[in-house]
């Protein structure tokens, strides 16, 4: 069951509040072989998170949950989880948990039964490590929303009280709300377009501005709609320079057409990487702030904080 995208929080005794964990979706059964993960798509995940797998679950039970790996202020991290994902199969390099928020199946099939009654059996459940049953609040959307932007979480999800559970619908009596953040930065180039976009760009390359030039912050591919992407890549073509304005860095893209660093665009994302890169950027417009306003002092991680 996947939740609706739902643009703000808001406060409903009618309805149970939850964190968004930022990890891979997995559904956990305990089948006759043995523990079984499965990703949302339903590709098998067991070898990869074998001490998921090998924890001492009780028999006949399905549950629905996220994999996460938590940071050093505890805090869920795609970051490190995309570390472990990367790693050869079976790694336990990268720490992660299961975080629980649903019970399919109990010795017999539960989907079908209001969502207190599901929570209660996991109430009930003595889930080993490294999992555990995510936190919920009664009647809290505005207390939730108050500590996920306080620690810069992924975002809450609302779940109506007495609905039922849907595999593979997303529902309106799920709703998740997500936390995103904002910058202005400074286009220095973009990559080629291909498919539909052959004849526009891929992505515009973004910079912030500090004391030794421009730093490379990330590429912005999404939130383009067919006018935009053209009325862009003209303006790019006049901006054209034979040489890249950022200062260097080893994950530039090295296939770009640079231009003067002239627009200043305004994007929306998830978060900062330990890198300095932006997470999960979108397109949002550009401003008419000066170009040089928009530096790693004002704009960067510590500008978020």
């Amino acid at each position: 069951m996947l939740a609706s995208p739902w643009q703000r929080p808001f406060v409903d005794d009618e309805w149970v509040f939850e964190l968004k964990w930022d990890g891979i979706r997995c559904l956990l059964s305990v089948e006759a072989e043995g523990v079984r993960l499965h990703s949302r798509r339903g590709n098998d995940m067991t070898s990869r998170y074998p001490e998921i797998a090998s924890a001492a679950f009780p028999g006949g039970l399905v549950l629905d949950g996220e994999i996460v790996a938590l940071d050093d202020r505890g805090n869920p991290s795609f970051e490190l989880l995309q570390g472990r994902m990367n790693l050869g199969r079976g790694s336990r390099s990268v720490p992660v948990s299961l975080v629980v928020f649903d019970v399919l199946h109990a010795g017999e099939p539960l989907i079908g039964l209001p969502l207190e009654e599901r929570l209660a059996h996991l109430d009930d459940l003595d889930l080993p490590a490294p999992c555990f049953a995510g936190e919920r609040f009664e009647a809290g959307g505005a207390k939730v929303w108050e500590f996920v932007t306080e620690r810069r979480l992924e975002g809450m999800v609302a779940k109506r009280r007495g609905s039922r559970y849907f595999p593979g619908m997303r529902s309106p009596d799920w709703r998740k709300i997500s936390n995103f953040q904002q910058v202005r930065a400074v286009v220095g180039g973009f990559t080629a377009g291909t498919g539909g976009r052959n004849s526009t760009f891929g992505a515009l390359l973004l910079g912030l501005w500090t004391d030794g030039g421009l730093r490379w912050i990330g590429s912005v591919g999404s939130g383009f709609d067919d006018d935009a992407l053209r009325a862009i890549r003209s303006a790019l073509d006049e901006m054209a320079i034979p040489a890249s304005p950022f200062i260097g860095d080893p994950e530039l893209p090295t296939a770009a057409t640079w231009v003067a660093p002239q627009l200043v665009a305004v994007v929306r994302f998830k978060q900062w990487t330990a890198a300095g890169r932006l997470r999960a950027p979108s397109f949002k417009g550009f401003s008419d702030h000066p170009t040089r306003s928009a530096t790693w002092n004002t704009e960067g991680p510590a500008h978020a904080e």
